[in-house]
């Protein structure tokens, strides 16, 4: 069974991801682990797993083993990387640093 997903970490589509998800499936355009807890089902906003059974993972970015991921199709959030991109250019600012370049985001 093949479906289609979006990056947790930019967005970018992910095509032809097979489930279950292998643990070394990662976006092509910026290479982040997809099998991560930020991509499953069970991580809440509050960013903590909502799956009671499931094994502490130190590393929500990180790929892991856990036997409860549940990849989501709703994982990015654009608002997130704004703010993030929104930081990077107030620290450069602050350091008088050229302005980042997110062409590669």
């Amino acid at each position: 069974m093949s479906n289609d997903f979006v990056c947790w970490k930019c967005g970018e589509q992910l095509k032809g991801v097979i489930l279950p998800m292998s643990r070394r499936e990662e976006c092509h355009k910026c290479h982040a682990d997809q099998h991560v807890c930020k991509m499953c089902e069970f991580f809440s906003k509050q960013g903590r797993c909502d799956e009671e059974r499931a094994e502490s993972v130190s590393d929500p970015e990180r790929a892991n083993f856990c036997d409860y991921f549940k990849p989501t199709s709703d994982a990015f959030r654009s608002a997130d990387l704004e703010k993030a991109r929104e930081a990077k250019r107030k620290l450069a600012a602050l350091f008088g640093d050229p302005e980042p370049d997110f062409s590669d985001d």
